[in-house]
């Protein structure tokens, strides 16, 4: 019953992975027209504009007037993955849930105007491209934009849905997925992929033309073959940093979430994730620092030219990835006004760049422990700890940050007026280490043993931290409940928003941290919230619905939050001054485990069981040792599991592949036995008390 190595190495991707200003009009070099840039009251991308700020630049809503904020209306959502951020533009609020199941709303009542399913669950052919919701969606004044997981990018007619043009940017068998947001910045459509924990692919990032859909160019983040020429300066400089016979064996470096643009620099800064195999012996034999993984590089955004970078953990093997939000900002500096670039990335310091030539300035330790490094020198690079390097010591070593790092990709907000970073901080340790000898489980292809979640002291905590980027220092800070902290939002109104796993949607006090109004929702709230005007009034809009830690890999320190429960509503919520709609209320139904009646636990079947629910991948979406975080069904209390027919129909034979279960053939009947096994023995040492009703209101 040993799952194919595929698998494996499948699993062990898995399992780290949960650990992941718009243009003016004009014309383009053919003649087509630009779309209309989104009006200031928009928001058009992640983050909002270019610059990455999660900022609002309205303040109706203010400290002053926060507590009149309430309720304006809702959309309801379908179960399954809805953290995502949203998109307006012009008379329309668009909406991304599942896989790539796009609503445009009207962003003043929330009607339905349209909708979209662009069928990625009928083409994916790999898990990875069925298991990740996409993160959010792009738009401009005419067209809408998503990346499917399957590899497609697509626009949409803003007006009505229809399709505008649709192209790949990777085919269906390849091992790679595409979940984060597409950006579109001065007619240009810029897109990333993931995949760079399952295979030693070749990392890239793609621009579109957003009005057809053609191919402009094509930035890679590691080098290609060795014996051909270099095709770019930037390749002629990675490759000297890739030693010994790596081709084939080692690569990586997938974009697959953050993108800022800086239009009067007319840079595009790319944030570059980790390399494949973790184990740089197997890797890049030779050593060195295997650039672009684990950087921020910036290119010439009309062509794509590589123009400087900078690499946050040089010869990275523990999953550091720089893939987190780009802020730009303008800051004083030694009595100097400078354009900077703000990441806090995996690593768990904050750094600060120049925008124009990457030129390291400051950087300061932002998470509370910190093992890997000692800190960073006065060039930017850091000093590891002599242990670090599990494959030369043999030894396990005790990772903080662990591989989720301590900012993961639910975005920081910048504040021009406090001059304040508002960044959601974990503080998760793990234990990363060399494989045993012969060792061909869990994790095997990365070539390192990865415990992503062990019980250490001090570990599975969250908190938001307000930084001060000039003094390197916390300006306050706000203990979370669990170990996965949600997106952030900062407004002109000096307020920060934020919502979290206990159903709470906060607003604080900018300056001070000091909390003025909450909102309490039946269902978890980590989405990141936008803001935007319409009709002359200030909304604040967020989804609600848990499972971007991994759908429950971090699930553990989350147990008695409101983020096992996949069937809690999930929805669009909007909030103005003076709203007065309220959600419906809401009971949790009643719970069954699922334990046979004859069911006698086998120790021997549930470690077979236990095994194959890791080494297949189960743990992903419906979480570590069978405890759910929301992306999923509990399958603890599924009765699917007590009916040997229907279990090998939705697990082998894929007969809810369209809601996002995808098949796995290669489990014979003895694999589903040990499986259900494993699932019973999970769900009869429960305890579990009557769940009360769930509160929702201000």
């Amino acid at each position: 019953m040993k799952a194919p190595r595929q698998w494996q190495w499948l699993a062990a991707c898995l399992a780290t992975l949960a650990l992941a200003a718009c243009g003016g009009a004009g014309e383009e070099a053919d003649g087509a027209s630009l779309a209309p840039a989104p009006a200031e009251s928009d928001w058009p991308n992640f983050s909002g504009d270019g610059h990455a700020r999660q900022y609002a630049p309205f303040d109706q809503i203010s400290r002053a007037t926060v507590a009149r904020l309430g309720l304006a209306w809702y959309f309801d959502l379908e179960p399954g993955f809805s953290v995502s951020s949203p998109a307006k533009c012009g008379p329309r609020l668009f909406v991304t849930t599942g896989h790539s199941h796009v609503r445009a709303l009207d962003p003043q009542s929330g009607r339905l105007l349209w909708e979209y399913d662009a069928g990625t669950r009928r083409l994916a052919r790999n898990p990875l491209q069925m298991t990740w919701g996409n993160k959010g969606l792009a738009c401009d004044g005419e067209r809408v934009y998503i990346a499917t997981t399957d590899g497609r990018v697509i626009a949409l007619a803003a007006a009505d849905g229809a399709v505008v043009w649709e192209t790949r940017q990777f085919g269906l068998d390849e091992p790679r997925y595409a979940n984060g947001a597409p950006r579109v910045f001065d007619g240009k459509v810029i897109v990333g992929h993931g995949g760079a924990d399952l295979s030693p692919i070749r990392g890239y990032v793609t621009a579109y033309d957003a009005a057809t859909g053609r191919q402009l160019w094509r930035f890679y983040t590691v080098p290609g073959d060795p014996s051909r020429p270099p095709e770019s300066r930037a390749e002629a400089l990675m490759r000297a940093t890739w030693k010994g016979d790596w081709y084939g064996a080692g690569g990586g470096g997938t974009a697959w979430h953050a993108f800022s643009y800086d239009p009067e620099l007319d840079l595009l800064y790319i944030g570059v994730g980790n390399g494949f195999p973790y184990n740089q012996a197997l890797r890049s034999p030779g050593g060195g620092d295997n650039l672009f993984l684990a950087s921020i590089v910036a290119v010439r955004a009309d062509t794509g030219e590589y123009v400087w970078h900078f690499q946050v953990c040089p010869g990275e093997e523990w999953d550091c990835t720089a893939v987190q939000d780009m802020t730009l900002a303008t800051l004083e500096i030694d009595g100097v006004a400078r354009k900077v670039v703000m990441q806090a990335p995996k690593n768990g310091f904050f750094y600060v760049l120049d925008a124009a030539t990457g030129e390291f300035l400051s950087a300061g330790q932002i998470a509370d422990k910190v093992t890997w490094a000692q800190g960073i020198d006065a060039a930017g690079r850091p000093i590891e700890h002599p242990k670090l390097r599990y494959r030369l010591t043999g030894e396990t070593f005790e990772l903080w940050p662990g591989p989720q790092g301590a900012h993961s990709w639910l975005p920081q907000a910048y504040s021009p007026r406090t001059g304040l970073v508002y960044v959601p901080i974990l503080e998760i340790g793990g234990l990363i280490g060399p494989l045993p000898p012969g060792y061909a489980g869990f994790g095997a292809g990365m070539g390192a043993l990865v415990v992503a979640d062990p019980d250490l002291p001090g570990s599975r905590r969250s908190h938001l931290t307000a930084w001060d980027p000039r003094t390197q220092r916390p300006a306050w800070r706000v203990d979370l409940p669990g170990d996965w902290p949600g997106g952030v939002l900062a407004t002109a109104g000096d307020l920060v928003f934020q919502g979290r796993l206990d159903g709470r949607f906060l607003a604080y006090d900018a300056e001070s941290g000091e909390p003025l109004w909450e909102y309490r929702a039946p269902t978890a709230i980590v989405a990141p919230p936008i803001s935007y005007l319409a009709g002359g009034k200030q909304y604040v809009v967020v989804l609600t619905g848990s499972g971007s830690q991994g759908g429950g890999i971090l699930a553990t320190g989350n147990a008695d939050l409101p983020t096992t429960d996949y069937w809690r509503p999930r929805r669009v919520l909007a909030f103005a001054l003076d709203g007065a709609a309220r959600e419906p209320a809401f009971a949790p139904p009643p719970r069954r485990p699922a334990v046979a009646e004859d069911f006698a636990a086998d120790p021997a079947q549930m470690a077979a069981g236990g095994q194959l629910y890791a080494a297949t991948g189960c743990l992903v979406c419906h979480g570590m040792n069978a405890l759910a975080g929301g992306a999923a069904p509990d399958l603890r209390f599924s009765p699917v599991v007590l009916d040997p027919a229907a279990f090998a129909a939705v697990v082998r034979d894929g007969a809810r592949k369209l809601r996002g279960m995808p098949a796995y053939p290669q489990l014979d009947d003895a694999a589903l036995a040990a499986l259900r096994h494993y699932l019973m023995a999970r769900a009869a040492g429960l305890d579990l008390p009557p769940a009360p009703p769930v509160p929702s209101g201000t």
